[in-house]
Parts: C-alpha cells; sequence; structure tokens
C-alpha cells in the first residue's frame, strides 16, 4: 500500500493545471484508496479516520446481500418463466450477466458527469454517488434498456443534484429521481405484466404471468399475491433488489449498528404503514384494502424504501422527533398510493419524494417548538 501511495504522489496533476478533470480523476481516486491528510482550516471540525467516502462504502456494502439476491432472483425467475430447471451458478450466472451492465453503466455515467462538473467548478470529486450508482440499479427492472439507465442517471445527476449545489445540498433522492423520470417519460419499461421478468430468447410457459405481487391482487385478488414467506424470502417478481425482506433486513443492520441509517425513520416508517394497513383493512372492499397489512410491508419496494432511501442523510429530517413523524408521514403517503391508485400499485418511491420534499419543515416545525418551549422556562426562571 506504501509503494501504491507513492506511486499515485507521483502521478499527481496540478489542480491549476491544463487539464483539471486530469485533477479531479486523480483526486477521487486518491482519496477512495487512501485518508487524506488534510483538515479544515477554518471552523469547527472532527479529527477522525471516517470521512464522507468511508460513510457511504459502508452503504455500499450494506447494499451487497440485496445486489447478490437481486442477480440471483433475476436468474430464477427466467428459468421460471420459460419452464426450464437450472443449477444454482446457472441462475446466478444468468442474473450477473443482466445485472452486472446496469451497474456498470450506472457508475461510469454517473461518476463521469461527477468528473465533468467537479472539472468545470474546480472542486473535489464529491463521494455522494458511491451509493446512488448502487441505489439506481436495484430499483431498476432487469430488462431496462441500458441506454436508458444511462439518460436516466445524468438526468439524476445533473437535475437532482447538481443543479442544486452538489452531493449535500439535494432536495430530493437523487436515485429516485431517476426511477421516477424513468416511470413518467417511458412508462411501458416500468411497468406492465413482462418488465420485471427476464424472459431472454426463450417462450414463457402458458399461463405464466410476470406481474409484481402487487399488480396480481388486481388480476387475481388476494389469493393470486405470493405467501407471507415467499415475500420475505424474496423469490418474487420485482425490481432487482427489492424483493428479498432478508437480505435488506441484512443491509438494515449493518446500516444501525454502524450508526449510519437511522432506526427511527425505519421503524416510524413500518409502523405508518402498518397502521394504516390495518385501517384499510377494516374498510375492505377492493383487492389492495384487503391485502393484509403485515403482508403489504413485506412486498414491494417499502422494506427497500424504508432502509435505503427513506434514511438519506441529506434528504431526510435531521431532527430526533422529526425522523419520527418523517418516517410516518412516508408510510401513510405509500399506503394511500397503493390502495387508491390502482394503475400504480406501488406507491414507495412517490411516498419518499414527498417526505424528502416535506423534510425541512417538519425540522423547521420541530426546531421552532422546542426553541418556545425553551423560552418558556427562561421566562419561568
Amino acid at each position: 500500500m506504501k509503494a501504491l501511495e507513492q506511486f499515485m504522489q507521483k502521478m499527481k496533476p496540478k489542480a491549476d493545471g491544463k487539464f483539471p478533470l486530469a485533477h479531479a480523476v486523480w483526486d477521487g481516486t486518491y482519496t477512495f484508496l487512501f485518508v487524506p491528510g488534510h483538515t479544515n482550516h477554518n471552523g469547527t471540525h472532527i479529527r477522525d479516520s471516517i470521512d464522507l467516502k468511508r460513510t457511504m462504502i459502508m452503504v455500499v456494502l450494506a447494499l451487497i446481500p440485496s445486489l447478490l439476491f437481486g442477480i440471483y432472483n433475476v436468474g430464477h425467475q427466467h428459468f421460471l418463466a420459460i419452464g426450464e430447471m437450472a443449477e444454482f451458478m446457472d441462475k446466478f450466472l444468468y442474473g450477473a450477466l443482466k445485472v452486472l451492465p446496469i451497474v456498470i453503466i450506472s457508475y461510469g455515467v454517473g461518476l463521469g458527469v461527477e468528473f465533468v462538473f467537479a472539472a468545470i467548478n474546480k472542486h473535489a470529486i464529491q463521494e455522494g454517488f458511491l451509493v446512488s450508482g448502487m441505489l439506481i440499479p436495484l430499483i431498476m427492472p432487469v430488462d431496462v434498456p441500458l441506454w436508458m439507465v444511462a439518460v436516466a442517471t445524468i438526468f439524476a445527476v445533473v437535475i437532482g443534484k447538481e443543479v442544486f449545489g452538489g452531493t449535500g445540498m439535494n432536495v430530493v433522492n437523487v436515485a429516485l429521481v431517476a426511477r421516477a423520470f424513468l416511470f413518467f417519460a417511458y412508462p411501458t419499461k416500468m411497468s406492465g405484466d413482462k418488465v420485471w421478468i427476464s424472459l431472454g430468447d426463450g417462450t414463457a410457459v402458458d399461463g405464466f404471468s410476470g406481474a409484481t405481487p402487487l399488480g396480481k391482487a388486481v388480476e387475481g385478488g388476494v389469493e393470486a399475491i405470493p405467501s407471507i414467506m415467499d415475500s420475505i424470502i424474496g423469490l418474487i417478481p420485482g425490481s432487482i433488489g427489492e424483493t428479498s425482506v432478508i437480505a435488506i433486513g441484512l443491509g438494515a443492520l449493518i446500516l444501525i449498528l454502524t450508526g449510519i441509517g437511522s432506526f427511527r425513520i425505519m421503524l416510524s416508517m413500518f409502523v405508518g404503514g402498518l397502521l394504516t394497513g390495518l385501517v384499510f383493512n377494516a374498510v375492505g372492499g377492493n383487492p389492495y384494502l384487503e391485502v393484509p397489512a403485515l403482508h403489504q410491508l413485506m412486498l414491494g419496494g417499502f422494506a427497500f424504501g424504508a432502509v435505503f432511501m427513506a434514511t438519506d442523510p441529506v434528504t431526510a429530517s435531521q431532527t430526533a422527533k422529526g425522523k419520527i413523524v418523517y418516517g410516518l408521514l412516508i408510510g401513510i403517503i405509500a399506503m394511500l398510493i397503493r390502495v387508491a391508485n390502482p394503475a400504480y400499485p406501488e406507491g414507495v418511491m412517490l411516498a419518499i419524494l414527498i417526505g424528502n420534499v416535506f423534510a425541512p419543515l417538519i425540522d423547521h416545525v420541530v426546531v421552532n417548538a422546542n426553541i418556545k418551549k425553551r423560552l418558556k422556562r427562561v421566562k419561568i426562571a
């Protein structure tokens, strides 16, 4: 490692040289491999080896279980759809050939845009896309065209983040901006019976449907939905990384133990969704309302959104009480969208984006309430 660091130092281009992009690439690579030796020159700072890059890398590590399971599930659903038996490695390799190109395009295009903006603005590479680059593939259908992934990634980085000032300044979750862009720009590629299954060159067996479990509720009622155990394991159609609650739970455990993910947001979002689901179960009237509340939380992108999207430290509420209100709001809105809009039987994406928009207002109300309480104490004293 010492030799590598010395080599990197020898290759260091000048920050004010003729090729600012070269310095941006070098700086991003160096600080990814090594802890930078500089600190802030003004204001308060923490002397610690943990920086934003390493925080982001920890989130990426938490996403690995969902990625690996998603790769296997893509292959499993493919062979199930065409009616063929296959071994574990055959399924995994097929899934890898489908999923890894999406990951490569996401990182390649996204980091390319980051490098360009770093060179233009003459600042260091911003680390936020380390996570967004992994989140974008995991919330996509497996057969989404690669050029669409590239276009959505460019839109998300430029419009969702850079126009607001870069990492730490974005108002909404960058990965969800990419998903929303594709959903509204190319709806036929993001919804429908077959987009969630990679059929390849094979022909699906008679009677096979690639609809998501929530989509099947409309087609065949509650009975058509996979069992709650199948939903927890995740061997069901859906976005690449959103189907397995077990894999998502492993990631949640990593985020909570390292203090990176907010347990308040995760728990309150599940509580909000559960309570709203119980109310809908009592009302009844259509297949969505009749899906058991606990089962609702295991379906679609609810668990994935609660763990990896709603907890985004930039776009989520920052105050302790605000995080609880924020999580409850997202859980309630997600269930409302699911049952009130049969054309869009998911809801989590839009619910989190709405929560992102309201997060500053929630924190503002909480902080003002705390100020008023303290002023009352001062007056009494």
